[in-house]
């Protein structure tokens, strides 16, 4: 398989709700209007602390200077896993789990901290830009590493750079955070970036103003809603009663119209410091080959799976928990 190295250098940053007024006018040239900027990588997630954005340098000269925006102290790089040949942000869904065993966890095993975002059409694995040569040294054995130049993809040898990388010690990987499971089931969707001007002022509503004036009144309901518009592609996750609101034939849907459950990871804000939380809820998933969609927020970790498999996920997770 190859792994691409995308050329985007990322910035991940936190807007607290109360600011989102003061950045919508650049958040909404990000979203709607991308032909006026040079951004190319463009992420928002809403969840009930905040709102994380992940954004390339480009975008992130759209956003105000402001005391409500919060920016982790790094540059990301995006690593996307392609089956072979391809475009790296249009690939078939791998699934979080369909890489855990063979990314996620060789990177915790190096104490290489990952920022995970799943799309629609793919996964993208976030590292710190100064960690690059010990993510390549790692996986250059499993993968043919590419990296993207000026839209070319052009092959990369690992730097062969080996003096400090010591072979880790394998060591059990017991969940130490907190899971929940909130009562809402999502969607994960797509749509076609021609039709986004007839539903731009719907997206406005639901991404500025919360999820529309009927609220359920389900203390175990959360507010969680992501858009990301990445290379021209657009992906949507978002509560069943939001797709309602949309009208029909907009949203692409698999032909089995699949919901998913949302397992919640943390109790308190997670940080960016700590390894292997991705690989300790992806691991067990793996093994018991369950698909899911993972997206990392400023402050907690999502992981999406299947409806029908929540028992089951959460039952998994919670033997392998030193935190229930």
């Amino acid at each position: 398989m190859e792994l691409h190295i995308l050329e985007h250098s990322l910035k991940v940053a936190s807007i607290e709700k109360e600011g989102i007024q003061i950045c919508s006018h650049g958040l909404i040239k990000l979203a709607f209007l991308a032909s006026k900027t040079r951004c190319k990588f463009f992420s928002l997630t809403e969840t009930p602390e905040d709102y994380t954005i992940i954004v390339d340098e480009e975008g992130f000269k759209e956003l105000p200077q402001s005391e409500h925006i919060s920016v982790a102290d790094a540059t990301w790089l995006a690593l996307n896993v392609v089956p072979g040949g391809g475009n790296a942000s249009n690939s078939q869904p791998i699934g979080v789990t369909k890489i855990a065993k063979s990314v996620i966890a060789p990177l915790a095993d190096h104490n290489i901290s990952v920022f995970m975002l799943s799309t629609y059409q793919t996964d993208f694995i976030l590292v710190r830009e100064r960690d690059l040569p010990l993510v390549m040294h790692t996986l250059s054995s499993e993968f043919t590493l590419l990296r993207v130049v000026n839209g070319e993809t052009v092959a990369v040898h690992d730097l062969g750079v080996t003096n400090g990388f010591v072979k880790p010690k394998l060591v059990p990987r017991p969940i130490i955070h907190p899971l929940s499971s909130p009562s809402n089931m999502f969607c994960v969707t797509s749509l076609d970036p021609d039709t986004l001007p007839s539903v731009a002022t719907l997206l406005m509503d639901v991404m500025f103003y919360s999820s529309g004036p009927k609220e359920p009144e389900d203390s175990n309901h959360i507010r969680f809603f992501s858009f990301s518009l990445i290379e021209g592609y657009i992906s949507l996750v978002m509560d069943e009663q939001t797709t309602q609101r949309f009208p029909n034939n907009v949203l692409f849907t698999s032909a089995s119209g699949e919901l998913w459950k949302m397992v919640r990871i943390g109790g308190q804000p997670l940080g960016f410091d700590e390894c292997g939380i991705v690989a300790q809820i992806s691991e067990p998933l793996a093994t018991a080959d369950i698909p899911a969609y993972y997206i990392s927020t400023f402050k907690f970790d999502h992981a999406l799976v299947p409806e029908e498999n929540i028992q089951s996920v959460i039952g998994a997770l919670r033997t392998k928990s030193t935190a229930q």
